[in-house]
């Protein structure tokens, strides 16, 4: 015989408790990942051209290139952001205990 449905809900074990990553976490991860990834889209895109195609009297894959560049400074500035909000918003040992 099955045990009815309100007994099979509960759950025996230790109870799991989601603790939220601090604000700011996810800012410094999406501008490290535009960081990284700008430079390697732009030398890919760069590379894909054919190279008789100039803008501003330079090869594809040095104006994409420059490009990517500029993209992962302007994810350096959002990590930045993120990193400055981390560190405001830095919490102490004693906000992190858990609620009685």
């Amino acid at each position: 015989m099955s045990r009815p449905e309100s007994e099979q809900l509960e759950a025996k074990g230790r109870q799991i408790r989601l603790v939220p990553l601090p604000p700011g976490s996810w800012t410094v991860l999406l501008g490290c990942g535009a960081m990284l990834l700008g430079p390697l889209f732009g030398f890919l895109v760069g590379g894909t051209l054919d190279t008789s195609w100039e803008t501003f009297g330079m090869d594809p894959i040095a104006f994409f290139l420059f490009v990517g560049f500029l993209v992962a400074g302007v994810g350096a500035a959002i990590a930045l952001l993120g990193v400055r909000r981390l560190l405001r918003n830095r919490r102490g040992p004693e906000d992190t205990a858990p609620p009685p």
